[in-house]
């Protein structure tokens, strides 16, 4: 990973135009590929962000950024305070709760729940980013990746998000829609999920256990 601190503004061209004045920043250059832009606020989230497969070049002080869609993230740098490369080595992943775990075991079981003629092609399907959930085939044969949290929040979607564009990279699996299915699934994240063409499921985590009726609801 290459954390870069400096001075810079920034422009977004692709689906819709973006500028960040010029403002002390981090820059992220993750091992995937993907390039982070983060202020020293705003939470977590990155003011703006490519995500793999890009290419980053570099000259003359500026950092173009560009994706297979023809998208481009122009960085200019008035003056870089800090440039430091890190090897992280292979993430071992996340490690969900007892909940979230039970949870992708039921799901699993009584794939039926997302529909009928649903199966199970395999649980914690590997990838270059980390594991998917579950990755199903649907009635009509066609791949489904399902992001199982207690808690459905924006992080959660953004998690859904990358997986299902790396699934669709290839053509043995594509097309590749995705599910976010949670026991409470957020406003935000919703509408987010929505936003991206991605399906919720709200999950009752004690029906589905078989100790109520086994009602689901699929938006």
């Amino acid at each position: 990973m290459r954390l870069v601190i400096a001075t810079c503004s920034v422009d977004y061209s692709g689906r819709l135009t973006a500028h960040l004045p010029m403002a002390p920043r981090l820059l992220m250059v993750k091992a995937d590929g993907s390039v982070l832009i983060h202020a020293d606020g705003g939470s977590y989230k990155p003011l703006n962000w490519m995500s793999p497969p890009c290419k980053l070049t570099e000259e003359d002080g500026v950092w173009s950024v560009t994706n297979k869609a023809g998208e481009e993230l122009r960085i200019t740098l008035q003056e870089v305070h800090g440039d430091t490369v890190y090897e992280l080595g292979t993430d071992p992943g996340l490690i969900k709760d007892g909940v979230e775990a039970h949870l992708q075991e039921l799901l699993a079981e009584h794939v039926h729940t997302f529909g009928d003629g649903w199966t199970l092609v395999r649980r914690e399907y590997p990838t270059a980013i980390g594991p998917v959930d579950l990755l199903l085939r649907d009635a009509d044969g066609k791949h489904v990746a399902v992001e199982i949290k207690r808690r459905g929040e924006i992080d959660g979607v953004e998690q859904l998000t990358r997986y299902v564009e790396l699934l669709n990279r290839d053509p043995l699996l594509a097309p590749v829609r995705g599910i976010f299915a949670a026991q409470l699934i957020k406003p935000q994240a919703q509408f987010l999920a929505t936003d991206r063409g991605l399906e919720c499921l709200t999950v009752d985590y004690d029906a589905l256990r078989g100790m109520e009726s086994d009602v689901l609801r699929l938006f």
